[in-house]
């Protein structure tokens, strides 16, 4: 079974288990047949790895085996971050397959797909591979590939540390929030060799995710991490989303650190290795940003959200970083893919080589005042984008790349639907925090229909 809407702009999300699944097993073993025949990967092989939903190995072994019967050979790597699989598909120089539903609820699961060398696949290809894997059947060919499992994980750690001027640092105390995901696994791996005291939490593998949800744009699945860091008077806090290719950042009062401004952070530091280089952010990143890279002396490249066209971007322009702000970070060293464990480490060798504390080290970066992000659940999108777009006309430049943006002077809006979520998501900046609170509400109140007709 396949419903049309787990195929996203991205990957594949959607509900696997209850009353109403989405998508099953049957579903699974025909999308790895299709991944095969779009991606022609008869008689070669693949890498797949997947993270610790329930439901993730009956649906690997579904997928493993519809891409088996088309000729494909697959590398299972077995339990792995999202970043890990990245990773992977690099040191193997081959596609990649992840199961996973990132952030999503417990009872959903998804897959995410990548070219060798983790490029992001192309929106067509993953167009084709929905139609092909909701037609007929595809019969099996008569030279089945193979499975066979490896495990990189040490592997994955050694590569992370090569990338890190690790040395010199002063010995930081660290917490570390899994949220029963992924990060439980990978972190003792890459945090166990460095000179560092890690305080872990929720670190136990658990796809029903018992103490919070595993997304940490939302505040309160922070909380366990910013009352440890003042509990243990930790440096700093690392919270992983489920598949830990994100990282939010803590400093040591417990106070949030924007994705924006570890953006900024990590971006003055790859322009000072490599000055006039290219910084990639997507829509909604701050602007504080576009000002970092600008005193750097660097480029500076807007992208639609979304992993995919954030990946793009830099192979396009070979950029050397990209930053979301959804803590997406991604690096050209690392094939240009996301990875938030590497973040992590730069971020904490940037503290272990200052003096400072955390909140220091971002003290000097731009503030504007954001409304974060706000979902809304709407019925009609483009009537509401169209309201947007009327109640703003001639306060500022619209644009609608992504959604829709309007930028005033030393403010903007944007509202866009979500690539994973029946969601309309709401971000609004500005210079001034009254201002900013002002067309937040403004805006609302329009997209939730209170404005006035």
């Amino acid at each position: 079974m396949l419903t049309p809407s787990i195929f996203k702009a991205n990957d594949i999300r959607g509900v696997v288990t209850g009353d109403q699944p989405e998508w099953d097993v049957a579903g699974a073993r025909a999308v790895g047949a299709a991944f095969v025949a779009v991606l022609g990967l008869a008689g070669q092989e693949f890498v797949l790895g997947r993270d610790m939903r329930t439901t993730g190995v009956e649906l690997a072994a579904a997928f493993i085996e519809g891409a088996v019967a088309q000729g494909a050979s697959v590398i299972d790597i077995g339990l792995a971050s999202t970043d890990q699989l990245w990773f992977a598909s690099g040191f193997f120089d081959m596609p990649g397959v992840q199961l996973t539903a990132s952030h999503n609820p417990a009872d959903y699961n998804g897959i995410k797909f990548c070219l060798a060398q983790a490029a992001p696949i192309e929106p067509a290809m993953l167009k084709q591979i929905a139609e092909l894997a909701m037609g007929p059947e595809l019969a099996p060919v008569a030279k089945r590939g193979a499975a066979r499992s490896q495990d990189v994980l040490a592997e994955y750690a050694a590569h992370l540390h090569s990338l890190v001027p690790l040395d010199g640092m002063r010995r930081l105390r660290v917490v570390y929030d899994a949220g029963n995901g992924m990060a439980g696994h990978t972190a003792p791996a890459v945090f166990g060799p460095l000179d560092i005291e890690t305080i872990g939490l929720f670190t136990e593998l658990d796809g029903s995710f018992p103490n919070h949800p595993p997304n940490p744009l939302e505040p309160a699945n922070l909380v366990d991490a910013q009352r440890a860091v003042l509990e243990n008077r930790a440096d700093l806090a690392l919270v992983f989303d489920g598949d830990a290719d994100r990282c939010f950042i803590v400093d040591e009062r417990g106070e949030v650190v924007s994705p924006s401004l570890i953006t900024a952070l990590i971006a003055q530091q790859e322009l000072a290795r490599e000055p006039g280089g290219t910084i990639v952010i997507n829509t909604i990143t701050s602007r504080a940003v576009d000002k970092v890279v600008a005193d750097a002396g660097g480029a500076l490249v807007v992208s639609k959200v979304g992993h995919t066209s954030v990946k793009a971007k830099m192979a396009e322009h070979h950029a050397i970083f990209g930053g979301e702000h959804s803590a997406h970070y991604y690096f050209r060293d690392f094939w240009g893919a996301d990875t938030g464990m590497l973040a992590g480490l730069h971020v904490m060798a940037l503290l272990g080589r200052s003096a400072g504390t955390m909140s220091e080290l971002v003290a000097g970066l731009p503030v504007f005042a954001a409304s974060g992000e706000i979902n809304s659940t709407v019925a009609d999108v483009p009537a509401v984008l169209a309201r947007l777009a009327e109640a703003f006309a001639g306060r500022g430049v619209q644009n609608t790349d992504d959604g829709l943006t309007i930028e005033g002077d030393g403010w903007w809006v944007n509202v866009r639907a979500s690539n994973t979520e029946p969601l309309l998501r709401l971000n609004v900046e500005s210079r001034d925090a009254a201002q900013m609170a002002s067309l937040r509400d403004e805006a609302l109140a329009i997209i939730r229909g209170e404005a006035d007709a």
